[in-house]
């Protein structure tokens, strides 16, 4: 058995799964390991379809056709895969709570926002429904939503967008979990909003003393907000460390990669951005060895990189990347492999608006 963090909420070990489907079996998660403890936000991200979501929604529980093939979902030491329905279902919301991607179509329409908050409440502590409605109004305000006691009586439809994101973020709150998992919490939202809701759930976690799962494919979200990250590709853990080791000591090509292609606030001259080329592979046919070989500028090829699937191994510390170049890379900046992309004509122009 694995190593545990015994300071970790959750910790996950080895965790492959597949989904068996008329095409093939698809691998959304093979052979990840990482550890959550309370009060940090840990963010997950990568490409769509690089198994962010699944990876949350099989810590929950919530995908009855997803086979665990092996490792574990370790809650507070408990092993979650060996748990029965019922006691999933008394995490779910309670200690464990989710905050989905799409509130309009998570939210029930036909019930009113207050009456559905309050059933959290009424399931997991079994209180009057007359106290839960004052909890769920509670939870209202507590999101920043303005005169709470007449929104909690409006319906999912009359909501804005952010104010929808701010009622699934009182729903997920209402019996202060442990661990609060946000998918892609600021999708569909404008800056501001986007602003305002992380700044919520920031708030929110000092609030209740929790800690938050981000997933995310929005870099910028996760440099401010992240204390640890793991970038995933094609269902396997690419590169782990500290927002700062991700971000400056990246040891992994996708991730300098997917540095290089964002555009930075304080670059005012319109630097190139540099794109990763091709696309995902599919997770039913993916690639031998190391699955982001055919797009890795880094790629030995014939050799290890087309051959043999990296594990993750320390580059430094708690610091792991999955890449047989990793020693290689140790140096390697974003700026370097933009000019580097420059020689080669790889880079596609950024657009500047001027001030006025």
């Amino acid at each position: 058995m694995s190593t545990v963090n015994q300071k970790s909420l959750l910790s996950i070990r080895g965790l492959k799964a597949h989904f068996d489907t008329p095409d093939g079996v698809v691998r959304p998660i093979d052979g990840i390991s990482y550890d959550i403890n309370r009060g940090e936000v840990f963010a997950v991200v990568g490409e769509s379809g690089s198994g962010k979501s699944v990876t949350a929604l099989a810590i929950m529980g919530l995908l009855p056709t997803l086979e665990i093939d092996e490792g574990e979902i370790l809650w507070k030491g408990e092993d979650l895969l060996l748990a029965d329905e019922k006691r999933q279902q008394s995490l779910r919301g309670g200690e464990i709570a989710m905050i989905f991607q799409d509130p309009l179509s998570a939210l029930n329409p036909v019930h009113k926002v207050g009456k559905q908050i309050a059933e959290m409440a009424t399931i997991h502590q079994e209180i009057p429904k007359r106290l839960a409605l004052e909890r769920a109004v509670e939870m209202l305000d507590l999101v920043g939503i303005p005169e709470p006691r007449k929104r909690a009586e409006m319906y999912p439809h009359e909501f804005s967008g952010g104010m929808r994101q701010r009622a699934m973020i009182a729903m997920a709150i209402t019996n202060k979990p442990d661990l609060l998992i946000a998918d892609e919490p600021t999708t569909a939202l404008d800056v501001t909003v986007q602003a305002q809701v992380l700044q919520v759930l920031i708030d929110i976690k000092d609030e209740i003393d929790s800690a938050i799962m981000l997933i995310t494919h929005d870099l910028g979200v996760v440099a401010g907000l992240a204390d640890n990250v793991m970038v995933m590709y094609a269902g396997r853990q690419a590169e782990l460390g500290t927002t700062d080791e991700i971000f400056y000591e990246s040891r992994h090509p996708y991730t300098l990669g997917l540095l290089a292609s964002m555009p930075r606030l304080d670059d005012m001259g319109g630097e190139p951005l540099l794109p990763i080329p091709g696309s995902p592979p599919s997770l039913i046919n993916r690639p031998s060895g190391c699955a982001f070989h055919p797009r890795c500028r880094f790629a030995e090829l014939p050799g290890p990189c087309n051959e043999i699937v990296p594990e993750p191994v320390s580059v430094r510390g708690t610091h792991l990347a999955s890449c047989h170049r990793s020693d290689d890379l140790e140096g390697v900046t974003v700026d370097e492999l933009r000019a580097q992309a420059d020689e080669d004509d790889l880079l596609v122009e950024d657009v500047v608006v001027d001030a006025p």
